[in-house]
């Protein structure tokens, strides 16, 4: 038979355990949230490929972008903290070169006029600190464009023509097949 007592105690007992973890949870969300460049992913279908970017994204907060906090004639890892990911699952080209099925890392080196994008073999880098021109897989040339609207955060879309880098007030189209 059980006592008033007990089932008092297993009642306090899960409450406690039901605050903990909630409490846990809220905590790590709002850790998540905090982060100035928190983790982003772009997923899309190009052809038959399914294509995902993975970036951390961050934020203008009143800079200047481009040819200030991304030093124009620089290598840059398209994003914040690891460098930048691009995935394809099947065979590709990228502005008309071809690229295998595989992961890199994703680089751009900006000037004012024309960018170049590079997808380097070694996807698993933090920031730009260790890029290896040798390793690259493939560079291309791209030309950005001023945008309509301002874009606070860097984002990147997947599109059935390729890929969309957009931050501050430049987007970069990356035509991929």
């Amino acid at each position: 038979m059980i006592t008033k007592q007990l089932l008092c105690n297993v009642v306090f007992g899960l409450a406690t355990v039901l605050t903990t973890t909630i409490t846990a949870y809220a905590q790590t969300e709002a850790a998540k949230e905090a982060k100035p460049s928190p983790a982003a992913t772009a997923t899309g279908k190009i052809g038959a490929a399914d294509v995902t970017v993975s970036y951390s994204s961050p934020a203008v907060k009143g800079r200047t972008i481009w040819g200030e906090l991304v030093p124009y004639g620089q290598v840059w890892r398209a994003g914040a903290n690891e460098a930048t990911t691009v995935e394809f699952s099947k065979p590709v080209t990228v502005e008309g070169k071809a690229l295998p099925a595989g992961k890199y890392g994703f680089f751009v080196l900006p000037t004012e006029k024309q960018w170049t994008v590079i997808f380097n073999k070694v996807p698993n880098q933090w920031g730009a600190f260790k890029y290896d021109e040798k390793q690259d897989a493939l560079r291309v040339t791209v030309t950005p464009r001023k945008t309509a609207a301002m874009t606070e955060r860097l984002a990147y879309e997947v599109t059935p023509k390729g890929l969309v880098l957009r931050w501050e007030n430049l987007e970069a189209p990356i035509a991929v097949k």
